[in-house]
Formats: structure tokens, sequence, C-alpha cells
């Protein structure tokens, strides 16, 4: 009663190519597909540069000297 059979899943996906269309639904599909091409390479890109510090900091080559001090509480 709760689950689909396979003619259900056939009669919506002929009533959604009757309405978007295929050419619509083929632009949706690519546009997708390019989103998720960008998100794999922007998190691939994101795990170069967390695994190497001095590329976050932009310290390369350089030494940073600081002293910590402790804060007093008023």
């Amino acid at each position: 009663m709760g689950s689909f059979s396979i003619w259900h899943w056939l009669i919506v996906l002929v009533i959604v190519m009757l309405v978007f269309g295929t050419k619509k639904l083929r632009n949706i599909g690519e546009d997708l597909g390019g989103a998720v091409k960008g998100f794999k390479q922007g998190m691939r890109e994101g795990e170069g540069a967390a695994g190497d510090p001095q590329k976050i900091a932009g310290a390369e080559g350089r030494t940073i000297d600081a002293e910590a001090r402790e804060k007093n509480k008023s």
C-alpha cells in the first residue's frame, strides 16, 4: 500500500516529460552535473590547502615570533 510499482513511476516520468520537455530536463541535468563537478573540485582544493599550514597563513618562508600573555580577569 505504501510502495509504488514500476508502472506508477513510468506514469510519473511521462507526465514530467510532458510538462517540462526533454530539452529542459537535459539542461537541468547538465547544470546539476556541472555543479557537482565544481563542488568536488573545490573540496579537493580545500583539502590541499588544509594539509599545508603555510599556505593558509601565507607565511611562506617567514617565521612569526609572538609572546602569549595571560589575560587578567577583572
